[in-house]
């Protein structure tokens, strides 16, 4: 076992788009386990849009990710050592470990490590489908879209780990689900893989009236559900096919993560079609996880619910890989192999 733990932490904090140089790559000794203590060796690291909008000093709902400091992430592991009774050497985990290979837990830290069962399950799927982003498509869908069989959900960013869940979701509820996504072989895995009904590709329609003729054509029945992750134009677009009393999930605006202003187009849409649009963070909605970790488990084991993962080698690979997540250049899950 190496005795330097590696990790990626935020040298700066960006202005407008970020970039290689607001992180840097740190080699610290590993430190002896205290009595009670857990050292994980991390095989996986998962990176999600949300670490864009801790790196801001900006207010948010959640506090910024310190200068200087290891950054923010769910890892998956393994114990490779401890001198806590609940933890044994061989135990795999998950945590928020952060942008590193070893992680330190103390016994004090309760919840911080979460055993896991990979014997239907892949390691890497409990960063992903069976994690926080497929909690994030369940609760979205679920809670607040509660689609009815019939009706249509429209999901942005489909072929992400998040948005492929969603549509996946609706159509084991018997709607119809429709995506949108950049380029045509995303969107052609989006319906292939994913079992989409229809997937548009937006990089085809660059204004509002190309992209609102798209949705109508796919949602003839018009839109009943939609899981936002983008915002903009096809936010705006949306609005112009919704139905009366549509539910709208506000999950991620990830068009406006570098400071852009993201203006609405006909607000008053929302009151003319009676549209309940709310915004939603999975981690104060806790007690919903063993109800969607349940289904989805069983959907990921039984080979039910499809999933993608893009995985850079490496944890120097980690801030290309981010900056490519913000990009679009990942299909669904990006993952860091750390071992």
């Amino acid at each position: 076992m190496s005795q330097i733990n590696r990790q990626i932490q935020l040298a700066s904090r960006p202005t407008g788009e970020p970039s290689v140089d607001n992180f840097k790559l740190v080699e610290l000794p590993l430190p002896e386990l205290a009595e009670g203590q857990v050292l994980v060796r991390n095989h996986y690291l998962s990176l999600d849009p949300y670490m864009r909008g801790r790196m801001n000093e900006g207010k948010s709902y959640a506090q910024p990710q310190p200068l200087d400091q290891v950054m923010i992430g769910g890892t998956a592991g393994e114990v490779v050592a401890s001198r806590n009774d609940y933890f044994k050497v061989g135990d795999k985990v998950v945590g928020m470990g952060g942008w590193q290979e070893y992680q330190l837990v103390s016994a004090e830290q309760r919840g911080a490590l979460q055993k896991v069962d990979t014997t239907h399950i892949p390691l890497s799927a409990y960063l992903g489908a069976v994690g926080m982003p497929g909690v994030t498509a369940w609760y979205g869908l679920v809670k607040i879209i509660n689609p009815k069989a019939g009706e249509t959900v429209v999901v942005s960013a489909a072929s992400g780990a998040v948005g492929g869940a969603v549509g996946q979701l609706a159509k084991v509820r018997g709607a119809r689900a429709v995506g949108l996504a950049g380029g045509p072989e995303k969107c052609r895995q989006v319906v292939e893989e994913l079992g989409f009904d229809a997937c548009i590709d937006y990089k085809q329609h660059r204004d509002l009236k190309s992209l609102s003729a798209a949705l109508k054509a796919e949602c003839p029945n018009g839109i009943d559900g939609y899981f936002e992750n983008v915002g903009g134009m096809i936010l705006d677009a949306v609005l112009l096919r919704a139905n009366a009393f549509s539910r709208v999930a506000m999950c991620g605006m990830i068009s406006g993560y570098n400071g852009e202003p993201i203006p609405m187009q006909y607000p008053q849409l929302i009151l003319t079609n009676r549209m309940k649009i709310e915004g939603f963070i999975v981690s104060e909605h806790m007690d919903i996880w063993p109800e969607a970790l349940k289904e989805l488990g069983t959907l990921v084991a039984t080979k039910k619910l499809k999933y993608r993962e893009t995985v850079a080698e490496g944890i120097a690979a980690a801030p290309e890989a981010f900056l490519g997540l913000l990009k679009g250049k990942n299909f669904g899950k990006q993952l860091v192999k750390l071992i």
